[in-house]
Parts: C-alpha cells; structure tokens; sequence
C-alpha cells in the first residue's frame, strides 16, 4: 500500500520504529511552510534553526534511499499550508494510506485529526516515541489529587525508570532533591569553558528567509551559526557538557552574571525539542560521566539537579499541557490587561538585569529558566502584562520555545494566570533576589539595597509591594502567599503609597525605565 508518511520540524527522531524495515512503498513529506513561521513572528535563529535541522533530518533519509518529497520555504509546489499540501501530495502520489507522527502542539493535533476525518483513505497515527510518558499519564497520575506537586511525579518518575535508584526504592545519596544546593551565585573564581559551538554559514537560509519577507525578530552571526542543528551535533554538544560543564551545572544552574551567556548549562533545549537526542539517552550519557568520573569529583547535586529538569519538570509540564489545553492558551486568573513593554523587542532600558537578559535572548535566542522566570517574566508579571502578550514574546524569542513547553512555563510557572495549576505562587520577588543571584546589580543606574522609593531606587521594589497589594485579594486564602501578605500589611502606609506611585509611573512610562 502506497503510503505517505507526514513529519513535521520538531518530529526528527532517527530511531523512531518508522525507520525499521523496508520502505519501498512509504513516501516521507516535510515542508517548510510560512504557516509555521508566520503563526508567531519568531527569532531568525529558531528559524534558521529549524530549517536546518529539518533538511539534515531530509538528507539523512535519502542517503538511506529512502523516498522523500522536501518542500522548501520558496518551492513551487509549497501552497504554504499542512493541509493542501497534504491533500495535493496524495492527489499526486496517488496515495492509498497517510500516518503521521502525534504533534506535539494542540494547534496542529486538532489540524490533523480534523483532516484525517476528511480522508476516504485509511490512515493512523503514531506516537513520536520520544517522550517517557504519555500524553494523559500525569493526568492520570494526579487522578483524585487536590494539588498536582511535580515532586511527587518526579520520584515516581525516578522509580519507574530505575534512575538514581538504590535499593527497595530509595533516592541514592539519601535525598530526592538537592535543589537547595542549586542556588549558588557564581563566585567568579571557577573557570567556565567556552560553550560547545559550531561555525555554520546559514547565508543560504537567511537570505531565503529576506526574499520571501519573513518577519523575525532578534540577531544573527549567518556565517558563524553555533546551534546544534543534526543529531551528530547534539551528541557533541551532550558529551561536552559531560566532559567540562556538568561538574558545576547544579551549584550555578540559577545564577546569572554580565559576563556570561550560558554559564554550565548544556544548551541541548533545541536538539531535544526537535528530538534529535532522546530525553532518556542524555539521562543515561550524564549519569555514566557520572559514574565514570568517581563522586569525589562530580557531586550529586550538579547531576540531580540536572536529570531533575528533564525527567521532572519537562515530563511534568508535557502532561499539564495535554490535561489543560485548550482553555489553558486563555487562562489569566489575575485578570492583568496591560502590554509588554517595546524593550522587550530592543534591549533598551536602564534596568541592568533586564537590558542583559533581553539582549540574551536577541544575540542567542536563549536565556536559561531563571532569566526567564526572575527576570523578563519577573518584570512582566509584576507590571501586569496581559498573559498573551508574555506567551507571544516566550514563544518567539527561544530557539527552543515549543507550545506545549512554552505555554506552561509563561502562562503557569512565570504568570500564574493558571492559579496555580503549575505553581503553588507566584515567582515574583523585588530586587533583593535579583542581587542575590547575579551581578546585575553592580553598575546598573538604579538602586537596590538602601533604597525604597526613590526615584533612583531598583524599579523592582516598587513592583513588587504595588503588585502585593493590588492583588491581595486573590493571595488572601494562599498559604505560601501569608508571610509576603504580612509583611505587607505591616508596611508604613505612607511608604506603601510611595511604592504604588512610582509603580504606576513605571507601567504608564516604561520607555523612561
């Protein structure tokens, strides 16, 4: 049966079962398509990105002889939209079977399935055998449960898979969780390595991307492109995170500094959300290093914290995203209404942390979870940015920013427009915690330790007491939520009305920020 096998950008898994066996009579379609860039104006690198991943993913499959059809951004073939193409392909191919691969995006899962109730043909779809758990699992999981904690997946998680394991299902080391050992400032003494680059020259794509007037956002280096963009990249980019990063990924895995991009972390995001690696085999690449590099010199807080993120929190936020959606895409319990800020597209403002954490994501279409969480979405969170406005710039800036992880992130984690379905509360905090973490602080115009109000104090103060306070209503019966509403009703109420002032000033006139 003459079978036209769909797989999308983010689908390029080389050990998927698909690949087994003869292939004489299935026919692969991927597509560049301005459906997919247009959607969200997206960062030039992600695009480039995934155009080059996607066309290495292509040739892969023709030096095994395979049959491919490629559709590139400007073919003459390419009506731009899954669909038609899809229906103009089977119509041309004389295709008596279509299967696809189970996006990972509602958008498009809605859009296939739409599609293949349409065909008078038989079709199925499959699972992109790449996750460790299935779509419903953590619904099923938390099944009766009042609060959906992801520690309690997390140990599940470890347990199930033997991960970290000794004995009748005990944590090895003695302890779940070593993220109070994850929260060091860099001192600045330890050496970190240059990231595990590359030099690309992507001219081709970017050039295509300018003559078909694609809309981006963000900056480029065409001809020194530094992604992984193929699966042999991504196991370079993993063994050199092994060899040089992971015995000090856990101790400064949140800290943040002027001078550094990326610090100790793996910069993998892409090469696993377009599954080029498999989450389980970076577990088990890390914990070999592990094992091979003796305890006394890798600690198990740098690997925990680490294995943590991915077979915790990235398994965990998957499974809230297919439990939640669609309504969680309109979810905004704080009912925040007001827009981003235009430095968030430029870079320019006075606010040190901010400035650096946005040109971050401009120059690398990256910045880790804590600039994310702490900073840009600190920032947005407390100014009371509509949550829309925040999952439109997540989901465009990162080169890694897929729906399904993005979403969850902003809209829960970063924006508690969810309520609390992610987070227990919000994750906003004044400057003081900014200063802790990083060296933004140093050199930058404003304030942040002796000042409150001032003009020239840290516009993160104010922020943060005037949001306090405009939202208590919805904290009042949140108990993680009691210390900060205390200490807020114990604030002098003329000091208060200062913070709220000089709040509604910086949200009226973010530019003079």
């Amino acid at each position: 049966m003459k079978t036209l096998r769909l797989i999308l950008g983010d689908q390029l898994n080389h050990k998927h079962s698909w690949f087994n066996g003869d292939q004489d009579n299935n026919i692969y379609f991927m597509a560049e398509m301005r459906q997919e860039t247009d959607y969200v104006t997206h960062h030039i690198q992600k695009v480039v990105a995934f155009f080059m991943a996607m066309r290495g993913f292509n040739e892969w499959m023709q030096d095994r002889g395979w049959n491919t059809v490629y559709y590139n951004l400007d073919d003459d073939n390419n009506t731009q939209d899954l669909i038609e193409n899809l229906k103009q392909l089977i119509k041309e191919q004389d295709i008596e079977k279509f299967e696809y691969l189970a996006p990972d995006e509602w958008r498009l899962d809605q859009q296939l399935k739409d599609f293949c109730q349409s065909l008078d043909m038989e079709w199925q779809g499959y699972d992109t055998e790449h996750f460790l758990t299935k779509r419903k699992d953590v619904e099923k999981f938390f099944e009766g449960k009042k609060r959906l904690t992801m520690e309690y997946f997390y140990r599940d998680m470890r347990k199930k898979y033997d991960i970290m394991i000794e004995g009748d299902k005990e944590p090895e080391g003695g302890k779940w969780n070593y993220d109070q050992s994850n929260r060091k400032k860099w001192d600045e003494k330890t050496e970190i390595p240059h990231e595990r680059g590359f030099r690309k020259d992507v001219n081709e794509i970017t050039d295509l991307l300018e003559k078909e007037g694609v809309k981006t956002i963000g900056r480029i280096d065409s001809e020194n492109f530094n992604w992984p963009t193929t699966r042999q990249d991504g196991l370079d980019v993993l063994n050199y995170f092994c060899e040089h990063l992971l015995v000090h990924f856990g101790d400064f895995q949140d800290a943040m500094h002027t001078d550094q991009d990326y610090l100790f972390h793996s910069r993998l995001s892409f090469a696993m959300n377009c599954k080029l690696l498999s989450p389980l085999e970076v577990i088990q690449t890390v914990l070999s290093r592990f094992r091979e590099s003796g305890k006394e010199n890798i600690d198990i807080s740098q690997v925990e914290g680490f294995v943590r993120q991915i077979l915790g929190w990235r398994e965990f936020m998957r499974g809230i995203y297919w439990k939640e959606m669609p309504d969680y895409q309109s979810k905004n319990v704080l009912e925040n209404n007001n827009k981003l800020p235009d430095f968030y597209w430029t870079g320019e403002t006075k606010m040190n942390c901010l400035k650096h954490s946005i040109n971050n994501s401009l120059d690398n279409a990256y910045a880790h979870h804590i600039q994310r969480l702490m900073i840009t979405g600190n920032y947005a969170l407390l100014t009371m940015t509509e949550p829309s406005y925040v999952d439109e710039w997540y989901l465009g800036i990162y080169i890694d920013a897929i729906e399904w992880v993005e979403i969850t992130n902003t809209r829960g984690m970063s924006q508690w427009a969810d309520g609390g379905i992610v987070a227990t509360k919000p994750y906003v905090s004044s400057g003081s915690y900014i200063n802790k973490m990083s060296n933004y602080c140093k050199g930058c115009a404003y304030k942040v330790t002796k000042k409150k109000a001032e003009e020239d104090a840290c516009p993160f103060n104010s922020l943060y007491w005037n949001f306090l306070s405009e939202k208590q209503d919805y904290f009042k019966n949140n108990q993680r939520m009691n210390m900060m509403m205390a200490l807020l009703k114990k604030m002098d109420p003329d000091l208060l009305k200062k913070h709220q002032s000089r709040a509604n000033d910086i949200i009226s006139n973010p530019e003079k920020y």
